[in-house]
């Protein structure tokens, strides 16, 4: 198989436009990026037939992998190619935009692999409508917000505070209403105020060592990790020390994957805490103005992008959140503007990040009961190699040569694997959907390997698959394709994990205890857990 690169330099995209008409997307419903990419507008969800039973949404998801990756979006678009070449479904893959500090780094892009790629490739995994930029922009905007609001409360008086916040010949404006009345104070204007209702409002009275709001790069720098700020000498000694996060670990990209409209954005970024007070008052983006700000960075990075896979079926890549830090999961919007457009008897497929036991209960726990949408089953995708490594195996180092146990037949090392595989079909079960585990074959599998994982899947009462996209594409996919088609033929019991209605530290006990199988949380006596026991 030649390298990702030539494959996909090697197969010219259809036009976005012949892309869109093909699952009917009007064409002034595209932002368009050029050729090969554009915009789809939020319009397309209040278009249309209403009160169309929705399609077959399935979670392509996977067990926790080695420092390589398995190959859950090389999985997820070889499952829509056969889908939709193959067995003629109509269907559409929802995946994450990736990070440029990964695809700079050893892991690489995100765009599959292999003849399971989104296409252009180079596209996908630099810049591509410029989303991350946006969500870069707006973050850094509060930060700057932050750091500028204790300079100027540091070094001014009270009046002249708040004649800089509140011109005496400007009306107040919304946001600055919206403080007046969390505050308790019914004034509309200024000269309704008393001095200390215009000194409670003027002050937030940040504690500097509460900042909770890093700033942002998108590329991996080393040296960003720990940084001190303000030794400029027009910032007149006020330095602190800080550390630069990358992009996609914005608190904002979190919230544009589970927003359902700008409006929904905007007041979802308004109630984002920063800091806290020195008497530990929360300060929100709303407190510090530039909520409507932040929300114009990134009215546009709400639309999806539509793309295509190597064999021209429909991609939908929206929101790059982390799972470890955040949900892990691509967005609403996406998932639901696809729902919509591929009918009820259409198929979605969506990918959740990480090992299933974070991103798929994350899927389930946060995202589906944000969007209200149903899933009606879950792709579990294996490798023989992690399976292994699960068993006992040796390091799996990125950049290194891999380990003859990896390299050879092991039946031993990986029969001792499979409980992982077990436990993370049993944490899929738990939220009541059908599953189907796609065993990604690698070159290096032999087929007593490859049956000996498929065997025990079947003995899990799961529906099993071998899939060979990254060698075949989408032909390589019919098996795994097949399957999901009878998956969602079963009835979904889809459920929560917990209730939100629940204690915080009811609702961690129970993740732990089911999702980890551990014995519970352990709260420390102070700090965290005591903050923890009082919600």
């Amino acid at each position: 198989v030649p390298s990702d690169s030539a494959i996909a330099l090697g197969q010219p995209p259809k036009n976005i436009r012949d892309l869109a008409k093909e699952i009917g997307i009007a064409e002034k419903d595209l932002e368009l990026h050029g050729d090969y990419k554009a915009k789809i507008k939020l319009s397309v969800l209040t278009g249309g037939e209403k009160g169309t039973k929705q399609g077959n949404y399935v979670l392509v998801c996977g067990i926790t992998p080695t420092p390589l990756g398995e190959g859950k979006s090389t999985t997820t678009i070889g499952l829509c190619q056969a889908l939709s070449a193959h067995l003629g479904k109509r269907n559409i893959a929802c995946i994450r935009q990736p990070s440029m500090g990964p695809t700079f780094g050893i892991k690489g892009g995100a765009a599959g692999g292999g003849y399971s790629q989104v296409i252009p490739m180079e596209d996908f995994n630099m810049h591509l409508t410029g989303d991350i930029h946006a969500i870069a922009s707006a973050h850094n905007l509060v930060a700057a917000a932050i750091d500028t609001r204790v300079f100027h409360e540091a070094t001014q008086s009270d009046e002249a505070l708040f004649n800089r916040l509140c011109p005496p010949s400007k009306p107040l404006p919304a946001i600055m209403i919206r403080r007046l009345r969390r505050l308790g104070i019914s004034a509309n204007e200024p000269k309704e105020m008393t001095d200390e209702e215009k000194r409670r409002f003027a002050r937030l009275d940040i504690d500097p060592a509460t900042i909770s709001w890093n700033r942002v790069i998108d590329m991996n720098d080393r040296f960003l990790r720990k940084a001190t700020i303000g030794q400029s000498p027009t910032e007149k000694g006020m330095t602190r020390e800080t550390k630069w996060d990358i992009s996609v670990a914005s608190e904002l990209m979190a919230i544009l994957a589970l927003a359902t409209s700008l409006a929904d954005l905007k007041e979802r970024i308004g109630k984002v805490v920063v800091a806290l007070s020195k008497e530990s008052v929360p300060v929100t983006i709303d407190d510090l103005g530039v909520t409507g700000a932040c929300t114009a960075l990134m009215k546009d990075s709400i639309k999806p992008t539509m793309m295509q896979t190597l064999e021209g079926s429909p991609v939908l890549v929206h929101a790059g959140p982390f799972a470890n830090i955040a949900h892990g999961n691509s967005s609403i919007l996406a998932d639901k503007i696809a729902l919509k457009v591929v009918g009820s008897d259409g198929y979605v497929c969506t990918e959740a990040g990480f090992g299933s036991d974070i991103g798929a209960e994350k899927f389930f726990d946060i995202k589906c009961r944000y969007s209200g949408l149903i899933p009606n089953c879950a792709v579990l995708v294996c490798t023989v190699r992690a399976l292994k490594m699960h068993g006992g195996g040796p390091p799996v180092t990125p950049g290194g040569q891999l380990a003859a146990e990896y390299r050879e037949e092991n039946l031993d090392l990986l029969e001792k694997g499979l409980c992982h595989l077990g436990k993370q079909m049993d944490n899929l079960r738990q939220f009541g959907v059908p599953v189907v585990v796609c065993i990604n074959r690698f070159h290096t599998d032999t087929e007593k390997e490859l049956e000996m994982v498929r065997e025990y899947a079947l003995g899990q009462k799961g529906l099993a698959a071998v899939g060979d996209h990254w060698a075949k594409g989408g032909e390589g996919a019919v098996e795994l394709a097949n399957a999901v088609v009878e998956a969602c033929k079963q009835e979904s019991k889809f459920k929560f994990l917990y209730e939100l209605e629940r204690p915080l530290v009811d609702k961690m006990n129970e993740i732990v205890r089911r999702i980890y199988g551990g014995d519970g949380v352990e709260l420390s006596e102070d700090g965290d857990g005591e903050e923890i026991r009082r919600e």
